[in-house]
């Protein structure tokens, strides 16, 4: 069987604002609430902490303050903290949030 030479990504693991370590974490998905929008970023509060991510412009238009969203994005480290650059954006306001949150702790998942 040939080998599959193809690039390979790392998953993006589940992490709270406050819990991304920017020398470990490469890829990761932010779970929050959109605070603000701006030309090409959003402000994300996810309960720990509230963060500007890099969505692009195309992401920008579908976002709106109040909307619960999900990003997956790249992990950039800086001199003194970390940027995220979200590369997937999904809206998630018709997430039944206390569903959710029983389904998280009953089973003692990060999704």
């Amino acid at each position: 069987m040939a080998q599959d030479n193809r690039f390979k990504r790392a998953p993006a693991v589940a992490r709270k604002l406050a819990e991304v370590d920017p020398q470990q974490d490469t890829n990761v998905r932010i779970f929050g609430t959109v605070v603000e929008t701006g030309e090409d970023s959003v402000v994300i509060d996810d309960g720990t902490q509230a963060k500007e991510i890099y969505v692009g412009p195309e992401h920008i238009e579908q976002l709106a303050a109040k909307d619960t969203v999900r990003i997956f994005g790249r992990v950039l480290p800086s001199v003194d903290s970390f940027e995220i650059q979200g590369e997937i954006v999904q809206k998630m306001n018709d997430l039944n949030l206390s569903l959710y949150s029983q389904i998280k702790e009953s089973y003692d998942i990060r999704i």
